[in-house]
């Protein structure tokens, strides 16, 4: 039997579409419907909707637009980064440096890397899941081309110390480009690209109330790329194929929505994080991984170990109570592979399957987070007695 009211807690997976959104996508998918590379009026008419969502893009980074690329996400942005600014740039070096906590379609452009020849070196983090700077200082050097480092932990949401690598990269790695994969930071935490330093920058759409199938890559002007796709040369050639105009009004929107009262916004996540945090730590045999700090730590995202519960048991069990949670990334929990980010932080073995992800948005009530505090304290007590028997 359905629940009568569903809690959604699993934001960072992906998030549901704005009405606000959804209004720009149908006026476009009725009206605006032109192929932008088209020279009559109805092609240019979708050409100048683009440039105007460039442009209020680049409002909320401070770039401008010229140096935005529309994608159809994080994962094409950031393969499209990872890939294209290596091979770009191998003649500078073929050393490409990472962290032990990216997510997948970092990691997995990287290891394509390695397989090109290319000289990957992973840097490890602390029991935060915060990257050594030392041990970016000790790998940077004249060989380095590439450097992707996410800006926000997409399981435990841990905020990297960006502006500090930046400094040691750019010092010690004179050719070296900076990717910052920030799909779970762009809307959520406040950051400065002038002073992160951000050559390239990946966002997706999905995120943040628009529609799944859009993304942008930031490239910071005179920043050297070879493309993944090829075709009729659209977006400065570095991205072919007719600009999906719909998703790419809607992300727009979408960014535009998410910078309104900022602010606001993210102090009333911290208030809900810290909320949800405080009642189920109280949970015996409940912990938090990640940092606590508002310093370090994304508003929204908040990964939860329950000693001798299994993720998925207790995900199903809050299922049931109409509150949907995460075991973990949503791109990878499909597949049995441990999450290479808990063990890189050093999680006990025994908690590395029993760990939950709960994600917030600004649309998550108090009442919800209450909700699923109080399931959390029912169930996790019932389930352990099940376990040990």
């Amino acid at each position: 039997m359905k629940p009568m009211k569903e809690i959604y807690l699993d934001n960072a997976a992906t998030t549901p579409v704005a009405e606000e959104v959804i209004e720009v996508m149908e006026r476009a998918f009725r009206e605006n419907y032109g192929n932008p590379s088209s020279l009559h009026r109805k092609g240019m008419e979708a050409e100048r909707s683009i440039k105007e969502t460039a442009e209020i893009i680049a409002k909320t980074l401070r770039c401008d637009p010229k140096e935005l690329l529309f994608t159809s996400g994080g994962t094409e942005s950031n393969n499209l980064a990872i890939l294209g600014a290596a091979e770009a740039n191998a003649r500078h070096g073929k050393k490409v440096l990472t962290t032990a906590v990216e997510h997948p379609s970092v990691a997995n452009a990287v290891k394509e890397l390695a397989e090109r020849g290319f000289m990957v070196r992973v840097l490890p983090v602390d029991a935060k899941g915060r990257v050594s700077l030392e041990a970016l200082e000790a790998e940077a050097d004249e060989e380095a081309v590439l450097c992707s480092m996410m800006m926000v932990n997409n399981e435990i949401g841990t905020i990297q110390p960006l502006e500090e690598a930046a400094e040691i990269l750019h010092r010690k790695a004179p050719h070296a480009l900076l990717h910052v994969d920030a799909v779970q930071g762009y809307g959520k935490v406040a950051f400065d690209l002038r002073k992160i330093q951000a050559d390239l920058l990946s966002v997706s759409g999905h995120k943040l109330f628009g529609p799944k199938g859009s993304g942008f890559l930031y490239v910071k002007e005179k920043t050297k790329l070879k493309p993944l796709l090829f075709g009729g040369g659209q977006q400065k050639n570095l991205r072919s194929g007719t600009e999906n105009v719909p998703a790419i009004l809607g992300l727009g929107k979408a960014a535009e929505l998410a910078f309104e009262d900022f602010a606001g916004k993210r102090e009333r996540l911290y208030a809900l994080r810290e909320r949800l945090i405080s009642a189920v730590t109280a949970i015996d045999g409940v912990s938090v991984n990640g940092g606590t700090d508002r310093e370090i730590a994304a508003p929204h995202i908040i990964s939860v170990s329950t000693e001798d519960v299994r993720a998925e048991v207790l995900l199903h069990a809050l299922e049931e109570e109409g509150i949907y949670v995460s075991a973990g990334s949503a791109c990878s929990s499909h597949k049995k592979n441990i999450s290479a980010t808990l063990q890189a932080i050093g999680l006990k073995k025994s908690l590395l399957d029993c760990t939950v992800r709960f994600s917030l948005s600004t649309r998550t009530m108090e009442e919800e987070i209450d909700a699923a505090a109080s399931a959390m304290k029912k169930l996790v007590p019932a389930l352990r007695r099940y376990t040990r028997r």
